[in-house]
């Protein structure tokens, strides 16, 4: 291994970014993403891991992340060029004993600092390595047009965007069974939206930030791509049903329902009521 780039995880980490400004979810420097290494990838990146840099406060503590390494974007970076410059655009950052400070420990080389949403996602991975014993490792953070639409037109609850965008594609229940939580407008890279999405993740693997995006925790890139693809693929369909006059049929409650045995998922029948 001649680079941290050559690793498996940093190859998956990169083409993630780029298939997602390819699909114009990341405008500009629009959106961020983190994923929380593996001890044995940490190990295999020591020797290319500079301590040059300071350690910088967190903001918030984060104690069971103690020691851990996170591969993330940096702030005013544009997803556009991480494919074409990945050093220059993303970072690895390790935190402290105690989890309160971080330092960049590869990456940005031309200068730069992690995203500014750092704190929202190091809480949010705090909370997702509890509730699933270590198996979520990817948050991603996107600005998909149609989903940021619908927070315009929808009332700003957790059941009418479940159930709207559940009622749109089969496979909606099935990828998502607890469903979709929403955020009133908040001010982004703050305290408060880290600790309001935090709440919601305890429960959903999908925040929506109201005209703002959309926030998404999964296993692996493939799974957290997948359920904010699935979910803007469903607000198209609503927006587009929307706009030719509003529904005549849907995905009856019975009927999705009906998925949970055969797909061995938990649908949240609440969502329904």
């Amino acid at each position: 291994m001649n680079s941290i780039l050559d690793l498996k995880f940093a190859k998956y980490f990169i083409d993630t970014c780029h298939q997602s400004w390819l699909k114009g979810w990341n405008e500009r420097n629009g959106g961020n993403m983190s994923y929380r290494m593996k001890p044995e990838e940490a190990a295999e990146c020591e020797k290319f891991f500079s301590y040059d840099n300071p350690e910088k406060p967190i903001g918030l503590s984060v104690p069971n992340l103690s020691g851990e390494c996170f591969m993330v974007t940096g702030s005013g970076k544009y997803y556009k060029n991480i494919l074409r410059e990945p050093e220059n655009n993303i970072c690895i950052v390790k935190l402290d004993e105690k989890g309160e400070n971080y330092r960049i420990v590869w990456g940005l080389k031309e200068g730069g600092v992690p995203t500014s949403e750092l704190p929202t996602h190091l809480l949010n991975h705090s909370i997702k390595k509890e509730l699933t014993n270590g198996e979520y490792r990817v948050i991603m953070h996107a600005h998909p047009a149609n989903i940021v639409a619908l927070t315009f037109l929808l009332p700003l609850e957790d059941k009418v965007f479940t159930r709207e965008i559940w009622e749109m594609i089969t496979e909606c229940p099935i990828v998502f069974p607890a469903g979709i939580g929403v955020l009133p407008w908040m001010v982004c890279g703050s305290a408060d939206i880290a600790y309001a999405t935090g709440e919601k993740i305890k429960k959903y693997d999908a925040v929506i930030w109201s005209h703002h995006g959309i926030f998404c925790a999964g296993p692996d890139f493939d799974t957290a791509f997948g359920l904010m693809d699935t979910i803007e693929k469903s607000a198209e369909i609503l927006i587009k049903t929307m706009s030719c006059g509003g529904k005549k049929r849907c995905i009856t409650s019975e009927q999705i329902m009906a998925l949970s045995e055969p797909y061995h998922v938990n649908i949240d029948k609440t969502m329904l009521e």
